[in-house]
């Protein structure tokens, strides 16, 4: 049996999400909330993905070009979205993040990028503040650091 990186990968996120739930489980309630509900599917779909690699394992093929500077944008994406709730919390960074991801990278126009923008800061704001009350900090820019 040869270890793919996928695998790897599959079983690594599977340990990382059974870690997170393992320590939300003696949190309070209120607390445990968001890690329970993001790490317990994580972990599902992370075993799910290793039995997956295992029963049926995938033939390696080479990267497609390009493959490298994608990989490199992603993070910056992704590094921009942690760098953006630091600085201005989550309730700015949500619908600012959608904005600019349809806008720049997926290429979307203004009307198609604001409408998204709008509808996840209301599916946000709906869920997490308004009916769950789960407080956010306005980030350090907005709270004077």
């Amino acid at each position: 049996m040869r270890v793919s990186g996928a695998l790897v990968f599959s079983l690594a996120l599977a340990a990382l999400a059974a870690f997170a739930v393992y320590t939300a489980l003696r949190w309070p309630p209120k607390a445990a909330l968001f890690p329970l509900t993001m790490g317990i599917p994580l972990l599902v779909l992370a075993l799910a993905q290793a039995v997956a690699e295992l029963r049926y394992p995938q033939p390696t093929a080479a990267a497609p070009a390009g493959a490298g500077r994608r990989t490199l944008v992603t993070f910056a994406w992704m590094a921009s979205f942690i760098a953006l709730v630091l600085l201005v919390g989550f309730p700015v960074t949500v619908p600012a993040f959608v904005f600019f991801y349809l806008l720049l990278e997926s290429r979307e126009g203004w009307r198609v990028s604001l409408v998204a923008a709008a509808a996840a800061w209301g599916f946000f704001h709906v869920l997490f503040q308004r009916v769950l009350h789960f407080p956010f900090d306005s980030g350090l820019i907005l709270t004077g650091f």
